[in-house]
């Protein structure tokens, strides 16, 4: 079912609505939605790589706006929004296990390597951030970082390579994100200690 759903989606990429699929998809992805931009942003990218730029900075600034939407339910409208989210999905374990241990820096690394690798889901983090009260400015800033680079850098990828890198996306997805969650860990204890 779900697969049927995601299928759907990408049919709607090539109708005239598909820019605003890929916006809402965006946005709600970073608050409340389990599906990621990027099964919609790859298709349309390599459909029509003459927007590739635009669909990378409608993709980010949908996916920042989404983010900052999930730290307002987390702050005003958890017990409202996020908790029956969270139960629906059976994710409040893994969130209370976050929340338990998680302060001003792991949120800052939370939300780089959500932005960039969805892990954890950037869902979780931006409502987490909320919750605990996260600077939203700060937040905002880590945000845009992670979000836009990430975008810039897909669709530059994307425009350079084509289906090459996409099909190195698909198959090795994993390993691409174990990578950078270990270079963005080793970056933030070099800062950290340093």
């Amino acid at each position: 079912m779900f697969d049927r759903f995601i299928r759907r989606l990408r049919d709607l990429t090539a109708s005239p609505w598909g820019e605003a699929v890929l916006v809402a998809v965006a946005f709600a992805e970073s608050s409340v939605f389990p599906v990621p931009a990027e099964v919609l942003f790859i298709p349309m990218c390599l459909a029509q790589p003459s927007k590739v730029w635009r669909f990378a900075l409608l993709t980010a600034l949908a996916s920042i706006a989404g983010g900052a939407f999930g730290w307002m339910i987390g702050y005003y409208l958890f017990d409202l929004i996020a908790l029956p989210a969270l139960e629906f999905w059976h994710a409040v374990p893994a969130f209370d296990a976050l929340k338990a241990e998680t302060g001003d820096g792991a949120i800052l690394l939370l939300l780089v390597t959500s932005g960039v690798a969805h892990l954890p889901p950037m869902k979780i983090v931006t409502i987490l951030a909320g919750l605990i009260g996260f600077n939203f400015w700060l937040f905002m800033a880590a945000a845009i970082v992670a979000r836009g680079a990430k975008f810039a850098l897909l669709g530059w990828a994307l425009a350079r390579y084509g289906e090459a890198v996409a099909d190195v996306i698909h198959r090795r997805l994993a390993l691409v994100a174990g990578i950078a969650i270990v270079l963005l860990a080793v970056l933030w204890a070099a800062y950290r200690f340093a």
